[in-house]
């Protein structure tokens, strides 16, 4: 057993996943990243890259630059920053339609669908590289941030739209707050880069309908997905509860990333509401959720409390126990603190490959893995692991940031 809260603790688990990356991740012949590793760190599919991948890519080598000391990483954590990014701007955006390449295959694209979650992390990894001094993409920024405003932003609801076709000429009815939440997550990241305070207005506007105006309409937790004009969806993807980015049932996953990124707004334009409303959807996610009998956070539930996919998913774990972190410090409750260390040490124990380095991607409910793929394109990069670590370390060592 590890001492969780040890800032060293921390740096020594974020250099292993790093370095877990390290031999393979620099696609030498396409450039930008591999995006699909093994779990013992071979390549699979190597032409396949997706642009959420991408971009948390992006976000994470930035990170690293960021966050080391070691002069010999900080030049290799640059390089491959800038190679993401390259890769980013050459590949993925497209300028005769004005949008993001969502996948490609062998740098040509397969998938164009414009997505408001793609251009959240479009957004993050540009304000990453604004605040950390890698490339001149402060213009880019601005100008991914009016394209999501011009294409998605819904202002009499005050919700983003999620999916546009390829030529932009029609908007999907859908309405998610996944997307959304990546989007608070992305503009507080922007805000942090550039003290540019319509940013910090957008965030504060998006965690104000999707933590209450939507989700006191589920008495007090956050649905997936909605109509149009923001009435809930209760049918919707009910056949396929396992769906990467639009799961039925409630997400405790959700629940406590929202409480995160609550706990970070507050610390920036703190309202009562925020800590109050970060607890509840902790608590409840976490009352539901935690698996008694085999450890860790099962993946979701239905309306009435059951559990609808008991699965257990890296990154729940991960924003989980980030948000124990967060929760303990604005509320003073050794509770949080306890459910930091209990999530921690379930992680450590069934998620993190101690063997190989990094974390598998997906368990059942005994924590047994279900392949050996443990990264794949748009799936999974260790960006909420990564993430998760440094928000814990920054606490931990007192320099607080959004």
């Amino acid at each position: 057993m590890s001492d969780f809260r040890s800032p060293e603790f921390l740096q020594q688990h974020i250099d292993s996943i790093l370095a877990f990356y390290r031999p393979h991740v620099r696609d030498i012949e396409r450039g930008g990243f591999h995006q699909n590793f093994l779990d013992d760190g071979r390549v699979f599919n190597p032409g396949s890259k997706h642009l959420v991948s991408t971009t948390r890519m992006i976000f994470n080598y930035c990170s690293a630059y960021q966050n080391t000391a070691n002069a010999a990483d900080k030049v290799e954590y640059r390089a491959l920053a800038e190679a993401g990014l390259d890769y980013l701007i050459k590949y993925h955006w497209d300028a005769a339609r004005g949008g993001y390449n969502w996948v490609l295959l062998d740098n040509l694209p397969v998938d164009q669908t414009n997505h408001c979650y793609g251009l959240a992390f479009v957004i993050l990894a540009l304000a990453t590289c604004v605040q950390t001094g890698i490339g001149n993409v402060r213009a880019q920024l601005y100008k991914t941030w009016d394209l999501l405003n011009d294409k998605f932003w819904q202002p009499h609801v005050a919700l983003y739209a999620d999916e546009a076709s390829a030529d932009w000429s029609r908007v999907s009815d859908y309405r998610g707050q996944n997307a959304n939440m990546h989007c608070c997550e992305a503009l507080l990241a922007a805000y942090a880069a550039t003290d540019d305070p319509v940013f910090l207005d957008r965030a504060y506007a998006l965690a104000k309908t999707v933590s209450i105006t939507l989700a006191d309409k589920a008495d007090g937790l956050i649905w997936e997905h909605y109509t149009k004009e923001l009435e809930i969806d209760w049918d919707y993807n009910r056949h396929d509860p396992k769906n990467l980015y639009r799961p039925w049932g409630f997400q405790p996953g959700h629940q406590t990333e929202w409480s995160k990124l609550l706990l970070l707004l507050h610390r920036v334009r703190p309202e009562s509401w925020m800590i109050e409303r970060a607890r509840s959807l902790f608590d409840r996610a976490l009352e539901i959720c935690w698996d008694n009998e085999h450890g860790g956070i099962l993946y979701g539930h239905a309306p009435d409390g059951s559990i609808c996919d008991d699965d257990k998913y890296f990154w729940v774990q991960a924003e989980s126990f980030a948000a124990a972190a967060l929760l303990a410090e604005a509320t003073g409750e050794n509770l949080y603190w306890q459910w930091y260390d209990k999530i921690w040490a379930y992680c450590w124990a069934h998620f993190v490959d101690h063997k190989h380095g990094a974390w598998y991607r997906l368990l059942n409910r005994r924590n047994h893995k279900y392949s050996d793929e443990k990264s794949i394109a748009g799936g999974k990069c260790d960006y909420h692991t990564l993430g998760a670590c440094w928000e814990v370390q920054r606490l931990f060592l007192g320099n607080r940031h959004v």
